[in-house]
């Protein structure tokens, strides 16, 4: 497995990729089907993402697909410039093998050399996968987001974690 920043000429398969996350995961924001985004739309906002000092999108690869991504997107104001907001997202066939670990792993490298000392996220309290890989890789629970989301309609907390680098 390589794990890289994704690279604009990796738009198709990228939002392929999210796509497919979504469509097989209840605790993504986005719903199957709610994305529109397009290839050149990807592409567009991966060149945006590159301008960035604080913003990275890493991508987890295998045989040479894409199997996996981890986002980071810092802060827009110098009052948090120092902080970036996570999302990931591995395909089903692919979790439970490392490969969340070594995105978070490869994630930290890039915050220091970046001058980012908080890392932060959320998740639904009831992804027992994926508060555990997040607990597993140094963050904490901060707070909970109370009916943050409906899923199926039904009202679900967040957790709110962070990690102090």
């Amino acid at each position: 497995m390589i794990i890289r920043e994704i690279r604009v000429d990796d738009a198709a398969e990228f939002i392929a990729l999210i796509k497919e996350v979504e469509a097989k995961s209840s605790f993504m924001l986005m719903e199957p089907g709610e994305r529109k985004t397009t290839p050149e739309q990807q592409a567009k906002q991966l060149e945006r993402i590159e301008k960035q000092s604080n913003a990275t999108i890493l991508a987890a690869e295998e045989h040479g697909k894409l199997v996996g991504y981890l986002l980071a997107m810092g802060g827009t104001v110098k009052k948090t410039k120092h902080s970036a907001y996570l999302a990931i997202g591995i395909l089903e066939d692919f979790r439970g093998k490392g490969i969340g670990s070594a995105l978070f792993e490869h994630i930290e490298d890039w915050a220091l050399k970046n001058k980012i000392s908080r890392l932060e996220l959320t998740t639904v309290i009831e992804n027992q996968a994926g508060v555990a890989l997040y607990k597993k890789s140094g963050f904490e629970i901060e707070g909970v987001k109370r009916n943050s989301l409906m899923i199926n309609g039904k009202l679900y907390d967040e957790y709110f974690m962070s990690k102090l680098l």
